[in-house]
């Protein structure tokens, strides 16, 4: 089987179907959110003829992992399988019967400065993935008060509907102030105690919060990389939105959300399809030395990258831990950059040059 995981309305189930148009003979569509299909989910009524299936939303279904083991186990031979869902579908890890061997997961990202519709100039898709975000409605629609509309709609959505259907949440208008505030810290360290206290919630509840909007694709926490950094810092994470027009700073928190963005969905990409083990990290230590993003692959340091908006003047934190990691790549990002440039083994570059280089780059080659 197939399971497809991404945020609310990225393109999991347009890709699904195109992918059935274009590769199957006879298939079907079978929404958990659609009364009559969560009917024929129940009793498992589909043809036999069907050679794909598609199973949307089964997330939602309480049992679903134990439900979806039992139909791949007595499947006919020419029938697979697409399940998608607006939530992690690999919590399987945590508990219940075991999915290992029946399935490949893939997680789907928002458009990115390497993947948009070849008609547009790469300078233009850079300033709507800043204001409009990379969700391919409102990035196609190019407007900036239907956009609006749509994220609004989106995230009430995803609050009032998706969360309801998985988690018991008293109060939600407290939910909402606690990702508003999220969305006001974009590049900072996130003490969740002092973050609590503002909204006046309790500090296991933050944490609970936050671990529930990374399930579902709202946004995603990295931590402080601590092997062979004295005197790390150990425990704030940073949170970035996958919707970079949620974010609700200025631009060089945008330009940051941006890059981390694209980063987790390389390294996502390098994971799903290569088999890599991937994290990305932050570097703060207590002398105040700071770097914005660590990539890790099979346990090392591949990418230090730092971002700016304007500043080209080279980050002093990432030369000092140019030469203690010894990275593959130095980089520092310039969002206004008229010309890339090489300065003591550090790429100095913009975010649309470094990304239009596409995901595929085998870190071992």
């Amino acid at each position: 089987m197939v399971f497809v995981g991404g945020p609310r309305q990225v393109g999991k189930t347009t890709m699904a179907k195109a992918i059935w148009k274009e590769y199957f003979d006879k298939g079907e569509y079978l929404n958990w959110d659609v009364s009559a299909d969560r009917k024929s989910i129940f009793k498992n009524q589909w043809s036999s003829d069907s050679s794909l299936v598609i199973f949307d939303e089964l997330h939602k279904y309480p049992r679903w992992k134990q439900w979806i083991k039992g139909v791949y186990d007595s499947k006919p031979e020419n029938q697979q399988y697409i399940v998608t869902g607006s939530a992690r579908l690999d919590t399987y890890r945590r508990g219940g019967d075991s999915l290992m061997g029946r399935y490949h997961y893939w997680r789907l990202h928002p458009l990115t400065l390497d993947e948009y519709p070849v008609n547009m100039k790469t300078d233009d898709v850079f300033q709507r993935l800043m204001t409009l975000g990379g969700f391919p409605e409102p990035f196609l629609m190019g407007d900036q008060r239907e956009a609006r509309r749509w994220r609004k709609e989106r995230f009430d959505r995803i609050l009032k509907e998706d969360i309801r259907d998985l988690e018991s949440i008293r109060n939600i208008q407290l939910l909402y102030l606690f990702v508003d505030a999220l969305r006001e810290r974009v590049c900072s360290n996130i003490t969740l105690s002092n973050l609590a206290e503002d909204i006046q919630i309790a500090p296991k509840t933050a944490s609970s919060w936050l671990s529930l909007i990374e399930r579902m694709y709202i946004a995603f926490a990295i931590y402080p990389l601590t092997k062979n950094v004295p005197r790390a810092i150990q425990k704030p994470p940073k949170v970035y939105f996958y919707d970079n027009a949620d974010v609700a700073s200025n631009n060089e928190a945008r330009i940051e959300n941006l890059v981390a963005t694209h980063l987790l969905k390389r390294l996502h990409f390098m994971e799903d399809y290569l088999g890599y083990r991937c994290s990305m990290h932050y570097i703060r230590d207590k002398d105040g030395r700071e770097v914005d993003f660590v990539t890790v692959i099979e346990g090392k340091v591949h990418e230090l990258i730092e971002v700016k908006y304007k500043n080209t003047t080279i980050s002093s934190s990432l030369k000092y831990y140019k030469e203690k990691l010894k990275p593959e790549k130095t980089i520092q990002l310039v969002a206004e950059l008229s010309r890339p440039f090489d300065k003591e083994g550090i790429q100095v570059i913009n975010p649309c040059d470094y990304f239009t280089k596409g995901p595929w780059e085998n870190p071992e080659q």
